[in-house]
């Protein structure tokens, strides 16, 4: 498989090529990642992940430990200071808050992701401060990389730090970097010993570097980027600014220095030039924990709309029962239950250790985050005033704290966090195009020689010639939610077949294209998700609440297809490269 970057611009062809040595090849299909090419791989899904009797035992204790802190703590002290007092740290380390996932035998809980996911929605409920601390160090932090990459010699070394209560954190993005690693300015220069390798540098947004004892850095050494682990109080080593936010008040953020740092060539993680490797596949496994917060924050705002909607009366009658209000309700429910359904089914394929879950952990992020951004911002229109009021002033007057309005500034960050929306989209397009690209991504490529393109044509067009008519025969299933997805994936296969033959390799630039492909396969997976759940539960509660995520679902996916042959897209470039010249520069101005 290749891609031609023959007519990239420098940066852009420096970007992908960045990218695309750090992709791993994975044992199991994709069940989401199916989706995209006419198929639905339920073999890793069914039957719906149940734990073990002993597995839910040794996450009930975790989980009831930390929620007897949790509920214990004040967030909005900790939102109005800006800080996790040392006690709460202290308690969070003495039940190893900060060694969930890290194995017994190195001084961890030993927990499995879906017992570390329940953790984490405890967190969403409770406080966003302490579920970013825990989420930047447990997923990007030192602990994951290691779990996944690290010697012996490195596992033993560091990881048994965080049981006894250490911060990690990940230091990767720059002032002039972002999601493109290709520009990274950090350096990392071998000795002449071969011994040690010297970093200078400077990390922008560090989550958690301010508290952190030890990092993982992202340096380039030569073309290419390695990983390295260094301990916070290595001389060179400086925070020299602590970042603010509109949210997360609390948030150990900042920007950290480099200055002629020494480290050990025994703390590269994996092996040199793989540094993108440990961080964006470390990633598919971290993002999940934002998901995770966001089915406990749902839940708390669910519980809230709830009781206020049942009790607060307009025009003779609980303001829930009011359409406008209970469609609200409704939909806030279907979209926590599937929250967690698409939480639970990621988590047990991590536990499963071999399964691809690249598709579905940045379909979790992406779809969880938004959904909860509605969610909150729902609660903040259903309560209305008073939820924008601060807790502070509610109490002031006589009336109950809520947290609405802080949930809802600290809350804006998780569509950036760990990659934003707009990236999630173009991850997933890149997913849903890979297995047309290991078949026909040779023909395409003009860097590749003729002769071998050629081949690649032939075979391509004898598998095109029997996959394509397949795509268009229906499914006729007896069940109505495995029916629709089968048919809409098949259609949705289709329709990115067309986008190939159509655009080719300027296929990539069709970013709003991409982006509803990718929106209509994660609504299917979202649909199965819910679905699975409840054929699990076998519960007319969860029948109900899975069919609402269906109709719910159904009624988007429809809109979407229709908005792929009916849109503004074109125009709109056409004027955002106008507005970029400053041909409307009158529109910015007040005074004429």
């Amino acid at each position: 498989m290749s891609i031609d970057t023959s007519k990239m611009s420098k940066g852009k062809a420096a970007a992908l090529e960045v990218a695309e040595a750090a992709r791993d090849e994975m044992k199991e299909k994709s069940l989401a990642g199916g989706l995209f090419v006419g198929e639905l791989n339920l073999q890793n899904a069914r039957p719906f992940p149940k734990q073990s009797i002993t597995d839910r035992a040794l996450g009930r204790v975790y989980v009831h430990d930390f929620w007897d802190i949790m509920k214990g703590i004040s967030a909005n002290d900790i939102d109005k200071t800006g800080e996790i007092p040392q006690s709460v740290l202290d308690d969070l380390a003495e039940i190893k808050s900060f060694a969930l996932k890290i194995p017994e035998e190195y001084g961890g809980r030993g927990l499995s992701q879906m017992n570390y996911a329940k953790g984490a929605m405890v967190s969403g409920i409770y406080c966003g401060n302490i579920a970013a601390l825990l989420s930047a160090h447990q997923s990007i932090g030192v602990p994951q990389p290691l779990l996944m990459y690290g010697t012996e010699e490195q596992k033993k070394k560091f990881l048994p730090r965080f049981g006894e209560g250490a911060i990690s954190a990940f230091a990767l993005t720059e002032e002039g970097v972002g999601s493109d690693p290709s520009k990274l300015t950090t350096k990392a220069e071998l000795t002449e010993d071969g011994e040690h390798y010297i970093i200078n540098g400077e990390k922008l947004w560090c989550t958690n570097g301010v508290k952190a004892n030890v990092i993982i850095v992202m340096a380039r050494t030569g073309a290419k980027i390695t990983a390295f682990i260094v301990e916070m109080d290595t001389p060179g080593v400086e925070v020299i600014h602590r970042s603010r936010f509109m949210g997360l008040k609390a948030l150990y953020n900042g920007v950290v220095k480099f200055t002629n740092v020494k480290i050990p060539k025994e703390n590269i993680v994996l092996a040199e030039g793989k540094g993108m490797r440990v961080a964006l596949n470390t990633l598919n496994i971290g993002r999940l924990t934002i998901p995770a917060i966001c089915v406990g924050a749902s839940k708390e705002c669910l519980r809230m709309m709830r009781e206020w909607t049942s009790t607060r009366s307009q025009w003779g009658q609980e303001i829930g029962k009011h359409q406008m209000l209970a469609d609200k309700l409704a939909r806030m429910a279907a979209d926590t239950y599937a929250m967690e359904a698409m939480v639970e089914l990621c988590s047990n394929l991590v536990d499963r250790k071999n399964c691809d879950i690249r598709v579905e952990s940045a379909m979790a992020k992406m779809w969880a985050t938004e959904a909860y951004w509605t969610i909150i911002d729902n609660s903040m229109q259903m309560k209305g005033g008073r939820a924008y009021e601060t807790d502070d002033s509610k109490v002031a007057r006589g009336e109950k704290a809520d947290g609405i309005e802080r949930m809802f500034r600290d809350c804006r960050i998780n569509l950036i966090f760990e990659g934003s929306s707009e990236i999630m989209r173009l991850i997933l397009a890149r997913e849903a195009l890979d297995p047309h690209l290991k078949i026909a991504g040779d023909v395409l490529n003009s860097k590749v020689p003729i002769k071998k393109r050629l081949k690649a044509a032939v075979r391509a067009g004898l598998h095109y010639a029997w996959w394509y008519p397949k795509q268009w025969l229906p499914n006729l299933s007896t069940n109505k939610y495995h029916r629709f997805v089968k048919n809409k994936s098949k259609r949705l296969a289709r329709t990115l077949f067309h986008s190939m033959l159509r655009y080719g390799p300027g296929l990539d630039k069709q970013q709003l294209l991409l982006g509803r492909i990718t929106e209509i396969g994660t609504e299917l997976f979202i649909i199965m998700a819910a679905v699975l759940k409840a054929e699990s539960t076998r519960d007319k509660r969860d029948q109900e609440l899975a069919d609402a995520v269906f109709r719910n679902g159904k009624v988007k996916i429809k809109k979407i297809f229709a908005s792929i042959g009916n849109n503004a897209d074109q125009s709109n470039y056409k004027l955002g490269r106008k507005i970029l010249d400053g041909v409307y520069k009158k529109v910015e101005r007040v005074l004429t």
